[in-house]
């Protein structure tokens, strides 16, 4: 039986229930890690922190640092921490806006919002004393890496999207192609007015039960680690019942679901060339239709960007095949290593 407050009878939420499912969820793993609220300071909120997992921080070798995409938190890692964290530091952390980092409000305008993140990360790097990092973002997280890695090109080794959110343009003749029922069209013109999560909110103490319903393909993806299920599902509503200014920041992005305001598309061939991006897409996933591959894949005439697929993966490619997205991202991580660090004064 939840406590109800002021602030959550509704929702039935709290930090507490929060920091809870993500230690039991944390506790599969079987390296030690450390976690902290690194305090950025004035980037959206007067002092904003940013809930972080630290792992292996003592190896010398170039440290990865891990995005995660909307709605989600650092725990959802849980699968991929200790073969990443085996032969480097790695940072995983809550996005400002999710999980348990602050939850500031953000602009209304969708390119301050893109620059109050990337500022976000960018603090946190320096707070952190990170001289050089290897950037990896999943799905909005891609949006975001990408996005820092114009901004702060010499700050990288190296540039990780797994199946980034927001890089095309949405296709002009995209509503006349596709066919809507007639009565699914004033529901979806007013769905584009919300936060995508609300449901979860609007169901109040029956948010989890949601969650677990239909959102049970991501509760198994986890099932071969996590014993209960239900930790997944709770922790997921945990994320995002509770304020949604993180959620808020990504409707702002975005023109609908699927596509960007500013789709990364046009501004990614800009990107400094001693920047490597390797791009992993799930051969199943949903944005496979809003983003072909081959377009990246003619920006890879620049040598570099490397796209790859992992056979058999959905959006979810961090969890789908955790075992080959691990390969792929330490082989990325490894090239890294070899690669001669920027030039140390202009950090």
């Amino acid at each position: 039986m939840c406590r109800y407050s002021w602030s959550n009878w509704w929702t039935c939420t709290s930090f507490e229930m929060l920091r809870t499912l993500e230690k039991r969820i944390l506790s599969y793993l079987k390296t030690p890690y450390r976690g902290s609220f690194v305090d950025v300071g004035h980037c959206v909120g007067e002092a904003d922190k940013i809930w972080t997992l630290s792992i292996n921080t003592e190896s010398p070798n170039v440290p990865l640092v891990l995005v995660h995409g909307l709605g989600a938190g650092v725990a959802l890692w849980v699968m991929n921490l200790d073969s990443l964290a085996k032969d480097r530091p790695v940072y995983a952390i809550d996005v400002l806006g999710f999980g348990r980092s602050s939850r500031p409000r953000f602009s209304s305008d969708p390119m301050v919002v893109e620059k109050q993140l990337v500022k976000s990360i960018e603090e946190w790097r320096r707070e952190m004393n990170l001289g050089e990092m290897i950037l990896l973002g999943h799905s909005m997280g891609g949006f975001i890496a990408a996005s820092y890695a114009l901004s702060y090109p010499d700050r990288l080794r190296h540039l990780i999207l797994a199946d980034p959110w927001g890089m095309p343009e949405k296709p002009k003749d995209f509503e006349r192609d596709v066919r809507i029922r007639f009565w699914l069209k004033p529901i979806f013109a007013v769905s584009k007015m919300l936060n995508p999560l609300w449901p979860i909110r609007f169901a109040g103490p029956y948010g989890a039960s949601l969650v677990n319903r239909f959102r049970q393909d991501i509760v198994m993806k986890f099932s071969s680690v996590i014993a209960d299920g239900t930790d997944i599902s709770n922790y997921i509503h945990q994320c995002n019942a509770q304020n949604p200014t993180g959620e808020g920041a990504f409707h702002t992005m975005m023109q609908d679901f699927a596509w960007a305001k500013n789709p990364m598309i046009h501004r990614i061939g800009d990107m400094k060339r001693t920047v490597p991006v390797t791009v992993l897409y799930g051969s199943k996933s949903w944005l496979l239709a809003t983003n072909p591959p081959e377009t990246l894949q003619q920006l890879g005439d620049h040598s570099f960007l490397t796209v790859k697929i992992i056979d058999g993966s959905g959006h979810h490619i961090y969890a789908d095949d955790a075992d080959a997205f691990n390969q792929m991202v330490n082989e990325a991580c490894r090239a890294a290593d070899r690669m001669q660090p920027a030039d140390a004064s202009s950090k």
